[in-house]
């Protein structure tokens, strides 16, 4: 169980348990690389290997082999020999590999994808493995459970969602999306929220999640809505997952709120007042009465009828149409026929109270035959109404009409009555025949329908009216008109695709599909740009930036249907405004500046350079340091880099700042860069020496000491770096009975015994070692005096010690050492250093001779005196002419043999 629990532990780490029934378990991410290694067969069988505990030659070679190369096996790579197990060229894809259905698996050969459940222990590639030589075989069950990551984003399996909501749905009405977003990621990395846009105040979304984890957005209702306000939302729905970061998928919602019937018919007027002469022929057209339905459909289904408080007899005597609301005269009018009739209609909408009005109908009595005026159309006529093209020329005929009276017993006389460009007059040489003709051309657009009427009267007074209707027809004469020539808009960057702009709107004065606009981008509009040719709603389809273009300016044109058509064009101005969607971005991401060290305080390190690509307040940088502000200061303005102290290297030879750039927008954004200041190193440290410690230790020297030997040493250190803390050491002055006998290595700082020590070697002796390194410009040192005594005991401890006391009468050596700075790679031949050992030797031996005359005179000179007082123990020694020693401690100390 515990190896089962590991199984899943880590993010990439791959783990491994051995069983005795041979099943090894790893897990690994989908979609990594070729090469990544998933474990070692060898290693977690416990097999054992080339470097165990037998020897090589008594271990047969081991050989894994996949038992058939299925499915499985072209996602791995199997070392034949380690039995360590890679991921191969081919990416595994958790989700093409596992199907999500129960119990649903992919086999291969030896090698399947097993899928049972929706965690991320239901994919599983299965491998078998046979391990050779015979006396390791087994069949290994390798098993590889395959962990999923955040590489899908949420998708909706349409991009336009359409949801219909009544428009008296009650607030906190819950409405199921039925295309919820799909993500083939698991877990955590599937969808887990979804939201609006715009969510125009009046809507919502909330997720409910079944017993399978699977999620549906619910559309809720949270204010009231009205179809005769708005009747239709357009929005933006977004699927998140939860992943890290999160992906996101959309798709556009749009909400029709459908019609239900809360309007009622309503008429304009309550009474109507209708005269009709009594010698009216059937058919004749009474009155005609209309009520409004603001619904829509069979919502706004309006009948009309009689009230019950209606005669029958005014119900036979006037027909009224259910549906279109007009009274026509339906029997004859004679002697017994009531004068005044009382019409009360009701207008009847589904579910509601019907409308009333009441039509007052007169019929006035006619004891003689009227006058009669028969017409004959010459313009197009079709039931008494006549149609004239706008534009027709002056003096188009319309009609004759004939004039006469059917008792030829009275004259009759005809006028025309009625506004408009028209006039009636006598056609001769006929008698009783006129001519109805046009004054002046008609304009369509100015009036599109004429009343006029041809009066005819009696000597007897009685009128006859003969209505004529003229309908002038529309031509293509007016183009397209819009509202402003210069749209100026503005619109903040980032936008949401398919974001409104605006609706363009243009008129045309023609009528029908003349005057039917339709919009259009001009070819300066770029492509991303869109317009609905119908609507003129004008919408961009991607987001823009400021940053890559602030002004847009292109045109747009307006285009009757007429033919042929007639258009119009306008110009577009677009600005994207600034929003604060860049980061201050420094130049570099890592900045370095090397500064020598002591250098001033306040002296300027550097130069770090931001910028950010918004504009105004939004592209306002200030700097700041994040850390070290104590020793660091930086200006906000210029940006300059400056130390508040003198910085030292030997204390700290670098410091990592991190440098934080914010700008002015709200809220602010920010970025940050590392800033490496590297202190290069100054000769001002001269050498520690650390041993000896003293100037007063002393080492005792065996006389049987073998020439080659080494002695003791001298050892020191320079804080600083490079050429700077290269040291050599050199002895630049010498005191003792033979003291060219001991030499020291310039490099290492080992003092050896150069020459047998005879008897008359015995003494002290006392070396000034410089010890300089190789500074620019002036190289630094530092002095140590190391002192040895030959002798086969130490007796008398007091004499040596005021021996040490005295100070030495030394002749300081102007030769500063010579040491090569790189390593010598070859050794000299024996043979080419011959004669200069032989000539060194000679030289040698004639300056111990020397040198041990002078020391033996000096000895007995510095006999006769008296001691001197003691004397600070701490020297600096000079490196020219006589040198006073200033001893390092109080107490001498005694250095045994190395």
């Amino acid at each position: 169980h515990l190896l089962l629990f590991l199984l899943f532990v880590g993010p990439f780490n791959c783990f491994a348990s051995y069983s005795r029934a041979t099943e090894l378990f790893y897990s690994l991410n989908e979609g990594l690389p070729a090469g990544v290694l998933i474990g070692s067969l060898a290693r977690d069988l416990r097999l054992p290997t080339a470097g165990g505990q037998h020897p090589a030659s008594l271990q047969p070679p081991l050989s894994f082999t996949l038992a058939s190369h299925g499915l499985g096996g072209q996602y791995v790579q199997l070392d034949n020999r380690s039995g360590e197990l890679h991921t191969s060229a081919v990416e595994i894809d958790r989700e093409a590999l596992c199907v999500e259905s129960s119990g649903a698996t992919i086999f291969g050969g030896s090698a399947a994808v097993s899928s049972s459940s929706p965690s991320p222990e239901s994919c599983l590639l299965l491998l078998d493995v046979l391990v050779l030589p015979q006396e390791y075989f087994r069949l290994v069950k390798v098993k590889i459970a395959i962990r999923d990551v955040n590489d899908n984003a949420p998708r909706f399996p349409v991009s336009h969602i359409r949801l219909s909501v009544p428009e008296n749905a009650p607030v906190n009405t819950r409405l199921a999306i039925e295309h919820p977003a799909l993500d083939p990621d698991m877990g955590t990395n599937g969808v887990q929220t979804y939201r609006l846009r715009d969510n125009y105040g009046v809507f919502t979304l909330d997720v409910e999640e079944n017993e399978n984890g699977e999620r549906t957005p619910y559309l809720i209702v949270m204010g009231a809505l009205d179809r005769e306000t708005q009747d239709e939302y357009v929005t933006v729905i977004v699927a998140e997952d939860g992943g890290t970061p999160p992906l996101v998928g959309s798709a556009t919602l749009t909400i029709g709120i459908s019609d239900i019937n809360d309007n009622c018919p309503q008429f304009n007027d309550s009474q109507l007042n209708v005269t009709l002469y009594g010698n009216s022929s059937l058919g004749t057209h009474v009155a005609t009465v209309h009520a409004v339905d603001m619904d829509l459909g069979s919502n706004a289904q309006i009948t009309y009828s009689y009230s019950q408080k209606v005669p029958q007899l005014s119900r036979d005597l006037f027909h009224l149409n259910e549906s279109t609301g007009a009274i026509t005269l339906s029997t004859k009018v004679d002697g017994d026929t009531p004068r005044l009739h009382r019409l009360i209609i009701l207008g009847n909408g589904p579910g509601c109270i019907p409308a009333v009005i009441t039509v007052l109908v007169t019929i006035i009595k006619v004891m003689m035959r009227p006058p009669e005026v028969v017409p004959r159309f010459i313009a197009n006529e079709v039931e008494g109404v006549v149609y004239l093209k706008e534009l027709e020329p002056i003096n188009t005929p319309i009609a004759f009409f004939t004039i006469k009276d059917p008792d030829e017993k009275y004259k009759v006389s005809c006028y025309l009555d009625g506004d408009g460009p028209f006039r009636l007059s006598p056609y001769k040489p006929y008698n009783n025949e006129y001519l109805l003709e046009t004054t002046k051309p008609l304009d369509f657009e100015t009036q599109q329908l004429y009343e006029i009427s041809v009066v005819a009267w009696n000597s007897e007074g009685f009128h006859v009216k003969k209505v004529v209707k003229v309908q002038v027809l529309d031509d293509n004469d007016n183009s397209p008109v819009f509202s402003e020539q210069l749209i100026e808009l503005s619109i903040e960057e980032n936008n949401v695709p398919n974001a409104f702009l605006t609706k363009l709107h243009a008129t045309d004065a023609d009528s029908g599909e003349r005057g039917q606009v339709s919009y259009f981008l001009g070819p300066d509009a770029p492509s991303y740009f869109a317009l609905d040719k119908t609507t003129g709603v004008l919408t961009v389809s991607t987001q823009l930036d400021r940053e890559e273009k602030e002004k847009y300016r292109y045109t747009v044109k307006a285009v009757d249907s007429g033919f042929p058509p007639r258009e119009s064009i306008a110009t577009v101005t677009i600005t994207v405004l600034d929003k604060n969607d860049n980061s201050p971005r420094f130049i570099n991401k890592d900045f370095s500046f090397f500064v020598p060290e002591n250098f001033p305080g306040f002296g300027e390190i550097g130069v770090i350079s931001v910028t950010d690509a918004d504009a105004g307040q939004n592209g306002w940088v200030a700097l700041s340091v994040l850390n070290g502000s104590d020793i660091f200061v930086i200006d906000t303005g210029k940006g300059v880099l400056r130390a508040k102290v003198s910085l030292d290297r030997e204390q700290q030879s670098s410091y990592v700042l991190w440098i934080e750039a914010v700008d002015g927008g709200d809220p602010a954004l920010s970025s940050t860069a590392k800033i490496t200041i590297l202190l290069l190193d100054i000769n001002d440290n001269p050498p520690l020496v650390l041993f000896p410690q003293s100037n007063m230790s002393y080492l005792l020297v065996l006389p049987s000491t073998l020439p080659g030997s080494p002695i003791t040493e001298v050892y020191a250190v320079d804080k600083d770096t490079g050429m700077n803390a290269v040291i050599a050491y050199s002895i630049i002055g010498r005191r003792g009975p033979r003291p060219e006998s001991f030499r020291i290595d310039p490099k290492t700082g080992n003092i050896t015994l150069e020459e047998s020590l005879m008897q008359n070697d015995y003494g002290l002796y006392r070396l000034l070692v410089k010890v300089s390194d190789h500074g620019y410009p002036e190289p630094l040192h530092s002095t140590v005096m190391v002192n040895l005594f030959v002798n086969d005991t130490v007796s008398n401890e007091s004499y040596i010690e005021s021996l040490l006391r005295k100070e030495p009468d030394i002749s300081v050596e102007e030769k500063q050492p010579q040491i090569s700075i790189e390593p010598t790679h070859k050794k000299m031949e024996s043979a080419s250093c011959m004669p200069t050992l032989v000539a060194l030797s000679i030289i040698s031996l004639g300056s111990i001779a020397l040198v041990t005359g002078m020391g033996i005179y000096i000895c007995l000179r510095k006999g006769k005196k008296h001691y001197r007082a003691d004397e600070n123990l701490e020297v600096q020694i000079p490196l020219n002419g006589r040198i006073s020693l200033h001893m390092l401690e109080k107490k001498p100390m005694e250095i045994s043999n190395i």
